[in-house]
């Protein structure tokens, strides 16, 4: 075992002494790799984050969660309150169903007013579904619910706008629409996500009975129904169960079509996961023939340095030296100039990262599976690059060799 170790260690020593006097040579070798290196772990790191950041905002809709509306369908009925407390009966009392609908309105306090704020008017289980962290203050209670209470619970950003300090918000009383309201809690802060989710720190949630106080058309204002299963049924069972509870409401006979959409988010990120699939395919696809052209230089190059080294292969040969030793060094040669190129391909995309994640409002991640997949990735090409010419050095014979020039 040591021998091996001292075998390898005299090998990358000559190998890097050899990278180190032909070093136009050896750019132009790595040059190949790198571009090959910087494309695969380039699209992979920045197609992984975004697919991570856009499935975050996903899950934050509600996991094994199904939302009840009409779709796009204008002439198909709007869901109403009266459903959601049906769908409970039929489906039973091991789900969490809520009824929403939302608008766009102002918020006032004193002289400071914001427009275009998100009003979700929300039954009280919206938060088994969509858990609601309070940074400062409380959530709404249950009677604030049962009565209409005109009570709020306010996005962190809207906060901020309005009262500076987020924390001073609690208590203070604020002018919507043409109600007043009493800020009870803040919530979190959320951050920006790549998916048009509740939107919360551009948003109010105010209890559903308090909106309709307010005048809001239910049927123009997007209500939908929103439903999430328990943990040991799937989506498409808890989708089926929702399916029949629905067509039974509305009174749909065996051969009319469903007037109501069922949308899971367990189909939306599939989706996703679909497209970004591709997506990575196509950057495998650019980066793999980055690679191909890179390995051929550099088995050109070993090629070159096999006949450079002819006369030294035929003296180690003479003086001992053994067939799978000659092998190793040209194989350690090949894959070490892959490696190198494949390091400055993953510094190159980390200073991509950092650039990308300094732009945009998402981190890019380079994360450890993918580095040790383009370390891998180099060695294999270097191996098959290498592999001829080391197999031509190895095979060599000693007095052939030592008479070449």
């Amino acid at each position: 075992m040591r021998k091996t170790f001292e075998i390898l260690y005299t090998t990358l020593k000559l190998a890097l002494q050899e990278l180190g006097k032909n070093k136009l040579r050896t750019f132009l070798s790595l040059f190949g790799v790198t571009i090959g290196i910087f494309c695969i772990i380039g699209v992979l790191s920045t197609v992984s984050s975004l697919e991570r950041n856009i499935q975050d905002g996903v899950k934050s809709l509600g996991s094994n969660t199904i939302y009840i509306d009409k779709w796009e369908y204008v002439n198909r009925p709007s869901p109403k309150l009266i459903e959601a407390k049906l769908i409970k009966e039929k489906i039973g009392q091991n789900i969490n169903i809520v009824f929403n609908f939302t608008s766009q309105s102002f918020i006032e306090h004193e002289n400071n007013r914001l427009d275009g704020i998100n009003y979700h008017g929300i039954t009280e289980e919206f938060d088994k579904i969509q858990p609601i962290e309070i940074q400062y203050g409380r959530y709404l209670t249950q009677l604030e619910f049962d009565y209409g209470t005109p009570s709020i619970v306010i996005g962190y950003e809207n906060a901020e706008k309005l009262f500076g300090n987020p924390e001073r918000a609690v208590g203070k009383e604020v002018d919507l629409r043409n109600k007043k309201a009493k800020i009870v809690g803040v919530i979190k802060k959320q951050g920006k996500s790549f998916v048009e989710s509740w939107q919360f720190d551009q948003s109010i949630l105010l209890s559903y009975r308090f909106m309709k106080q307010m005048l809001f058309n239910e049927r123009w204002n997007n209500p939908k129904i929103i439903v999430k299963g328990p943990e040991n049924m799937s989506s498409e069972a808890l989708k089926d169960e929702l399916k029949g509870a629905m067509r039974s409401i509305h009174r749909l006979g065996p051969t009319q079509e469903d007037d109501f959409a069922l949308n899971a988010i367990s189909d939306f990120s599939k989706a996703v996961s679909s497209l970004f699939a591709s997506v990575n395919l196509g950057g495998w696809l650019i980066g793999l023939l980055s690679l191909i052209v890179g390995a051929f230089g550099i088995a050109n190059i070993m090629f070159v340095t096999v006949r450079e080294r002819t006369p030294i292969i035929g003296l180690k040969k003479a003086i001992g030296a053994k067939k799978r030793t000659i092998l190793m060094e040209f194989l350690l040669e090949s894959a070490l100039i892959c490696i190198i190129g494949g390091l400055i391909g993953i510094l190159l995309v980390v200073i991509l990262a950092q650039v990308l994640t300094s732009m945009f409002s998402f981190n890019v991640y380079v994360s450890f599976n993918i580095l040790a997949l383009a370390i891998g990735i180099c060695v294999t090409i270097g191996v098959a690059a290498g592999i001829i010419p080391a197999m031509i050095a190895a095979k060599m014979d000693p007095v052939v060799a030592i008479r070449s020039k």
